[in-house]
């Protein structure tokens, strides 16, 4: 199993409006701790795309790049790009330039975004959410399977026999279909052949089963074999030397923040009791010591049939960097090795 590593950029907003100086720190920060993930052996980092506040990621192929002239082995990939709201030949465009950047390291996960801000921000209705990323999503394939693209469609002026550059490393980049819990997602994943990766937030885990199943089902229906339909789930954690110290430190930041979204969404306030049932045995959460999340990542991948990749999102709790760096390296050092024993 790949354990991999995934970031927002996030920087504190929690005392009023960043500063300059706040926000360039965020970033030196976050692309040290893409270095160090390198050094200690994680094998991916991933980084989101938001247009809010909070978040420093609207341009994550830059940062991305920025990494990459610093790394040697990591792969580097989006989490999510928001295929939605983007053109498919620059996302393409991109994320090729970053695979030779990086001789091949380069990985795409695409999706529809958990948030709504890109679609008013780039002038597309929301309403049209899923035909949007539908027809980007067959144009970006198409692009990343032919040199010379002839294509038609109803959000994009077409295409005729347009040659698209340049090309990546890599013959054929991996592109990845990020899902939350919608069923004709998994369902169209599954047709298409495309390796999945499950953003898993909250609630229980072996809840998303009977979708992962559905995936399965479609792509072998779809002429696809076992070995060709990856499944990869995206949660939550951060791992400490103990349960205690992870959930002392983890705790008040997530609160916080996932507090003040839930006011956005109509969740209600995140209470200590609620934290406890989604840290606990079947719970989305992963803080504690590194055995403990490294046996419920194992109960995980066993509740969804096998995965072959877990990424960790880390930064949604205000820890420092600091934090962050130790905790990576915990990962690295100590969780990955269980997980590669079993």
């Amino acid at each position: 199993m790949e354990i991999g590593i995934d970031s927002f950029a996030a920087v504190d907003i929690s005392k009023g409006k960043p500063s300059s100086e706040d926000r360039v720190q965020a970033i030196k920060d976050l692309i040290d701790r893409i270095v160090y993930a390198d050094e200690v052996g994680i094998d991916l980092f991933g980084i989101g795309e938001h247009h809010r506040e909070e978040f420093l990621d609207a341009a994550p192929h830059i940062i991305l790049a920025a990494a990459a002239a610093l790394t040697k082995k990591i792969k580097l990939s989006s989490a999510v790009a928001v295929l939605s709201a983007a053109d498919p030949v620059r996302v393409f465009q991109n994320y090729a330039t970053l695979d030779l950047i990086t001789s091949g390291r380069a990985e795409m996960v695409v999706g529809r975004g958990s948030f709504s801000e890109s679609f008013p921000l780039f002038g597309f209705q929301f309403e049209d959410y899923d035909a949007l990323f539908k027809e980007k999503l067959d144009l970006l394939l198409q692009i990343r399977d032919s040199e010379v693209i002839t294509w038609s469609g109803k959000y994009r002026a077409p295409l005729n026999q347009q040659l698209i550059t340049p090309r990546p490393f890599q013959e054929k980049m991996p592109i990845w279909l990020g899902v939350g819990g919608t069923p004709s997602s998994f369902a169209r994943a599954g047709s298409m052949g495309l390796p999945l990766m499950i953003a898993i937030i909250g609630g229980e885990t072996h809840r998303f089963r009977p979708l992962v199943d559905l995936y399965r089902k479609a792509g072998a229906e779809a002429g696809f074999t076992p070995n060709e339909l990856s499944v990869g789930i995206h949660s939550l954690g951060y791992v400490a030397e103990t349960k205690d110290e992870a959930v002392s430190n983890y705790f008040p930041g997530y609160a916080k923040n996932f507090t003040r979204i839930g006011r956005e969404r109509g969740w209600p306030p995140v209470t200590k009791q609620g934290f406890d049932t989604q840290n606990g045995p079947r719970g989305a959460l992963l803080v504690g010591s590194a055995e403990e999340v490294a046996e419920k990542i194992l109960q995980h991948s066993a509740a969804l049939g096998g995965i072959s990749r877990f990424t960790f999102q880390l930064d949604n709790a205000n820890l420092t960097h600091d934090q962050l760096k130790i905790t990576m390296g915990l990962i690295a050092q100590k969780v990955k090795p269980i997980i590669n024993q079993n």
